[in-house]
């Protein structure tokens, strides 16, 4: 059975024509009942422009190359769309993820 992704871990995710593939976290992942099958992610960028729209996270050696999350592509995708799992961001991370996009968000 293939594994279940859960928020706070690393995706490579086929984002479609305009996003390519490409590593996403995954935010949300819909349980077995709900109505509508979509996962909420945030894609992960190596192209670091920072700014309140980014989180870095350049520290994290286990990506492919230097990256950062990129709020600003929040979007919803197809939970058949993650394909492999590469890791699961560290907590704190996940903690000032979290945060910032409360504060980005107004919430």
């Amino acid at each position: 059975m293939r594994q279940k992704p859960r928020a706070g871990e690393i995706w490579i995710a086929d984002l479609g024509t305009t996003g390519k593939i490409r590593p996403v976290l995954v935010l949300y992942y819909p349980k077995p009942d709900d109505s509508r099958m979509l996962a909420i992610v945030a894609p992960i960028t190596s192209q670091i422009r920072g700014g309140d729209g980014e989180y870095d996270i350049t520290h994290i050696k286990w990506l492919p190359k230097p990256s950062a999350i990129n709020f600003q592509g929040l979007g919803s995708i197809d939970r058949h769309s993650l394909s492999r799992k590469l890791g699961t961001l560290p907590k704190n991370d996940l903690n000032e993820v979290k945060s910032n996009l409360r504060n980005l968000l107004n919430l």
